[in-house]
Order: structure tokens, then C-alpha cells, then sequence
């Protein structure tokens, strides 16, 4: 599990690198959302598993 949380990141390292122009905006917006989405779950106090 750990081995490919690893990979996953290094790949989308990678992207990020290469793709700078094309790629990297796509990746800091779903980070945002990710982001948007964790603290509007952590406000309204519902804990998932």
C-alpha cells in the first residue's frame, strides 16, 4: 500500500514537472478542491471511514 501511494506521487511529480503549462494547474486545482472538500467535511463534524 505504501509502495503505491509512493508511485502515485512520483508520477504526478513528474507530470507536474514535465507538463508545466499543461498539466501543473490541472493538479493545483484538484488539490484546492481536495483541500475545499476535507475542511467543509471537517466543519460540518461528519466523520467517514
Amino acid at each position: 500500500m505504501l509502495w503505491t501511494i509512493i508511485v502515485i506521487l512520483l508520477v504526478l511529480w513528474l507530470l507536474g514537472v514535465v507538463g508545466t503549462f499543461t498539466v501543473g494547474p490541472i493538479i493545483h486545482v484538484l488539490l484546492v478542491i481536495a483541500i475545499v472538500i476535507f475542511i467543509i467535511q471537517l466543519v460540518s463534524g461528519r466523520r467517514g471511514v
